[in-house]
């Protein structure tokens, strides 16, 4: 089965909690905090990988998560570091984030790597909060949360050399006579249901790819049969050819089946028509073959058309050799044509670091994310950590807010899920 789009969740590791810990060696009667730091989280790589061809894998795995850190350890130990997790696709796969539909990133290049979810830091131990003053501190600090983000695959085939044209032209014997690839052959409409990939050997430095790209018919572009799941994998190709049955033994004028594909191809995108191309006039060992020639031949004079025969092998070396030329003044660029739009993935998982503090029916509020972080990080039972708790709020301007508004001692003020009595 080919698969060219899925839809998963990806999620990096949380970072490790920092450890709460005492040294209690022989000689150091005093002690003193000894909790070591919690570890990263591993983050999400993708990683495009040219052993992959489809997208098969994710139908029945949705969900890819990072190792999460290890918390800290006794003797200022530093937990353990989650393992990254490596996530391979396809050379060729666009990632987009699944609601917006913006692209992250491309993966053209075999090897390719793209964090797309970063592991969360790891939490500090006891042992980095004290000071002259806060010689014991019984509270450290947890590690930070993992990012997590659904994605959607969406791959586009890249290949030196796409095979177009309407079904049962000889597309598919052209690709497994030139190439090493073995498609399904019979002579009937969509034998091909999925894009075939082959490489052609010229000698034993020099190959291309070439694709036969099936299920183009009139009306492809505005999603009538297969054509427009598949016009796609026409976008990364250098060199289009036009495989055309000259012969017309299926009733059919090659003239019409040439402009019937090339108004899909400018229907679907302006720049797939301005691509590279010329014709294969196929089956010319078939009646009428030669007329037809002559006559194509008249109406499009600017096209280079090589004759061949998939059924005899007339030509195919002929054909072989000029692609391999015509390849060699055609720069390689297996970007996508599509001016889609950018996701700025820094900014998308970027927390709204607002704090508001206002008053409502005579009750002091403060809420926002650094506030509920810090709530998090603090042990409310420990009056260390509590006064840590309170001198944090003190440095990010709540209380100076609070007295702003009017706060007296012995209000309450209700900081997200809790509340404390205020004392000036």
């Amino acid at each position: 089965m080919f698969l060219d789009v899925a839809k998963i969740i990806l999620r990096s590791g949380a970072g490790g909690d920092g450890a709460i810990a005492w040294r209690r060696e022989i000689f150091e009667p005093a002690g003193g905090p000894a909790g070591g730091d919690g570890g990263d989280g591993g983050s999400v790589i993708l990683k495009a990988d040219s052993n992959v061809q489809t997208l098969l894998d994710f139908k029945y795995r949705r969900h890819f998560f990072a190792q999460n850190g290890e918390p800290g350890r006794n003797k200022k130990q530093y937990g353990k570091k989650g393992e990254d997790l490596y996530v391979k696709v396809p050379v060729g796969t666009i990632v987009r984030e699944a609601k917006s539909n913006k692209v992250i990133c491309d993966l053209i290049e075999d090897g390719e790597e793209f964090i797309i979810a970063k592991g969360g830091k790891g939490g500090k131990g006891n042992a980095k909060f004290a000071n002259s003053i806060r010689q014991a501190p019984k509270f450290a600090q947890p590690g930070e949360n993992a990012q997590e983000i659904e994605v959607i695959l969406e791959l586009k085939l890249i290949a030196d050399i796409g095979l177009i044209g309407l079904p049962n032209v000889g597309k598919s014997s052209l690709l497994s006579i030139l190439s090493d690839a073995k498609p399904k052959i019979a002579n009937y409409h969509f034998t091909t249901l999925t894009p075939n990939l082959g490489v052609v050997k010229i000698d034993f430095q020099n190959n291309f790819v070439i694709a036969d790209i099936p299920g183009l018919i009139d009306g492809a572009s505005e999603g009538i049969g297969l054509g427009h799941q598949f016009l796609k994998h026409v976008e990364r190709t250098r060199l289009l050819v036009h495989v055309l049955d000259m012969a017309g033994s299926e009733g059919r004028d090659p003239i019409d089946d040439f402009n019937i594909i090339m108004k899909e191809l400018s229907n679907y995108s302006d720049k797939l028509r301005e691509k590279d191309l010329f014709v294969v006039a196929n089956k010319m060992d078939l009646p009428n073959a030669v007329e037809n020639l002559e006559i194509f031949k008249l109406n499009f004079p600017e096209l280079k058309v090589i004759e061949t025969s998939a059924a005899t092998t007339n030509g195919i070396e002929d054909l072989k050799y000029y692609m391999f030329e015509r390849l060699k003044d055609i720069k390689k660029d297996y970007h996508s044509l599509d001016k889609d739009e950018r996701l700025d993935l820094e900014s998308f998982f970027k927390v709204d670091r607002t704090i508001e503090v206002n008053k409502k029916n005579g009750e002091y509020i403060v809420k926002g994310y650094p506030i509920s972080e810090l709530i998090r990080k603090t042990n409310f039972d420990d009056y260390e950590s509590l006064r840590h708790f309170e001198a944090v709020l003190e440095k990010m301007g709540v209380m100076a807010q609070l007295e702003e508004l009017g706060i007296e001692d012995g209000d309450t003020i209700h900081v997200e899920s809790i509340q404390i009595e205020y004392f000036g």
